[in-house]
Formats: structure tokens, sequence, C-alpha cells
């Protein structure tokens, strides 16, 4: 895409990675959302169409660094996962980058017991 901007690309990437994943009641998918200024965590189920577990840094009151406000919500979402009895899931980074916040929440829901 000739003057494509950053969003554009991501939203190609998105695409093309949900095409080829999806998200049921035992391994739902983990959906990730990063703005500006905040960051946010769903479990969707997608053949039912429902968020069966969501937190956000907006839940937090923590004023710490986002690398471990990252951990932190990794942390609570697998602790609500696990009251569900979700064990698995499917990871999409949503065409963001495994990097930074991404893979820091991807470890430390890993390091809780929950498996890609």
């Amino acid at each position: 895409m000739i003057g494509a901007t950053r969003k554009d690309k991501r939203m190609q990437r998105k695409k093309r990675i949900r095409a080829k994943i999806s998200g049921t009641s035992e391994r739902p998918r983990l959906s990730i959302f990063r703005s500006h200024k905040h960051f946010y965590v769903q479990l969707v189920d997608d053949t039912k169409g429902a968020v069966l577990a969501s937190f956000s840094d907006r839940e937090l009151d923590a004023k710490a660094k986002k690398g471990e406000i990252a951990k932190e919500i990794g942390r609570r979402l697998a602790q609500k996962a696990k009251e569900q009895k979700i064990e698995a899931i499917v990871f999409d980074r949503s065409g963001y980058k495994y990097h930074g916040h991404v893979k820091a929440l991807a470890e430390e829901m890993r390091a809780q017991g929950i498996a890609f």
C-alpha cells in the first residue's frame, strides 16, 4: 500500500492474523488492544461472540512502568481465566509486534499456568 499509515498497516496484519485463528469456549482467543495511554485485553469466545473475561490498566491504581503494568494485567487476567476453568488460550496479538508490553503480558500469563 503506497501512503499507508502505521494504523492501516497494523489493521492489514490484524486482518491476516484473524483469518487464521479463532477462539472457542474451551480455548478462547486472547485479544489485545493498545492505545497511546492504555492497554486492554479480552478473552473472547468467537463461536458465541461473547467476551468471557477482560481487564485493562484503567482498573489498576498503580503508577508503575508500563512493562510492570502489562505483567500485572497478565497476572489478573490469568486469575480470571482460572476462575472460569480456562487452561489454554489462542494468542491474538492484533497486529502488534511480539515485543515489549505484548511480550511481557504473554510471558506472565504463561508463568501463571495458562498454555498458548
